[in-house]
């Protein structure tokens, strides 16, 4: 009994956290200005192509990124440093981006004299709302003892990549979500080629909380050798996160109804079914398996009231020798209280990449 309440206080906690977050006024709902027009058809060409496993470009190719470093601080033994480099996309993403987001930001937390090639290190993607690098680095401090580097990417339309116009991490348009997808797997995956032929770095990981999460799994996916790609409290679809959980009362319904790029005569029930087809773009699913299965790790909670259960299931399946893990409590709650799970996973999936 006592459990099973517990469960429920988690799954209410989520709710009421959403409710604050989503269904009050304080800033505008997801997508208020829109489907994204043209912009939408392009992303919608240009993702289609990773299901096949395509990237659009040829891999790896020459220079795809190469940071500029400063360091932040140091002490004997460990440095804080932060790069910026290029977007890696092409001409065609890179005019659908908003300038403020055409330059990549990235902090790297390593030990000063462990050689990389006896180290590992993991790429951390941005959940929703994670503008900055402290919670991601708060993550993986404590992996430096495992000689487990941490590098954390700041999101397009994230952090000082919002564009002037977003609220938070309130996207404009529906258009602008692929975008952050398709720009953010471009990026990891360059800043893995990076610590592999540049760096030299052993082994190599990438994980992300919730939307991070889905990427994570989509750079995993797309990457040409074995990584560890650790997805933790994300759906296996954004169309999950906004048509069946919390963020289905933050999105601006009638905005998307009215757009007049779509059908004039749209029906709530029609836009709802619109945004279920657009965002099975993202649905890892139909995503290639990953190089080395047995090296993905998902980590879900048991009462999440933004992700249900059947959509962590849904990944396992699709990727046969991958592992789900389950911790005790809500989207919000596992968050703030699973970090330990969350490492452990980590330093559990690198070592199957031996």
């Amino acid at each position: 009994m006592v459990a099973v309440n517990l469960g429920v206080l988690h799954y209410v906690l989520d709710h009421i956290y959403g409710a604050f977050v989503h269904r009050t006024k304080l800033t505008p709902p997801f997508f208020s200005r829109g489907w994204g027009g043209s912009n939408l058809d392009l992303l919608e060409s240009i993702i289609k192509q990773f299901f096949q496993g395509v990237s659009g470009q040829k891999w790896p190719p020459p220079g795809l990124v190469q940071p500029v470093w400063r360091t932040v601080w140091e002490t004997k033994t460990t440095c804080l440093r932060e790069g910026t480099f290029k977007t890696p996309c092409d001409r065609q993403v890179i005019a659908a981006l908003p300038p403020e987001s055409h330059n990549a930001r990235v902090a790297f937390l390593a030990p000063k004299f462990v050689p990389p090639h006896q180290m590992a290190c993991v790429v951390h993607l941005a959940g929703t709302g994670d503008h900055t690098f402290e919670r991601r680095l708060r993550l993986g401090a404590p992996l430096l003892k495992e000689n487990i580097a941490t590098m954390v990417l700041e999101s397009p339309f994230y952090g000082q990549r919002r564009p002037r116009l977003q609220h938070g991490a309130k996207l404009l348009c529906v258009s602008d979500l692929l975008l952050l997808g398709k720009a953010t797997i471009e990026e990891a995956r360059g800043l893995l080629n990076w610590l592999e032929n540049e760096a030299g770095y052993g082994k190599m990981g990438v994980c992300g909380l919730s939307m991070g999460g889905v990427h994570a799994a989509m750079v995993g996916s797309l990457y040409p050798t074995p990584i560890a790609t650790l997805p933790f409290l994300s759906p296996h679809s954004a169309a999950v996160a906004f048509c069946e959980g919390i963020l289905k009362h933050g999105t601006a319904w009638e905005a998307l109804r009215e757009d007049a790029t779509q059908q004039a005569a749209m029906t709530l029930e029609q836009v709802q079914e619109r945004m279920r087809s657009v965002l099975s773009l993202t649905d890892v699913t139909r995503f290639p398996i990953p190089k080395n299965p047995n090296a993905v790790i998902f980590v879900a909670a048991t009462d999440d009231g933004y992700i249900p259960k059947h959509s962590a299931l849904e990944l396992q399946k699709a990727w046969p020798g991958s592992e789900v893990r389950w911790v005790t409590g809500g989207h919000v709650s596992s968050f703030l209280l699973h970090s330990d799970e969350f490492r452990k996973a980590i330093v559990d999936a690198l070592n199957r990449l031996n």
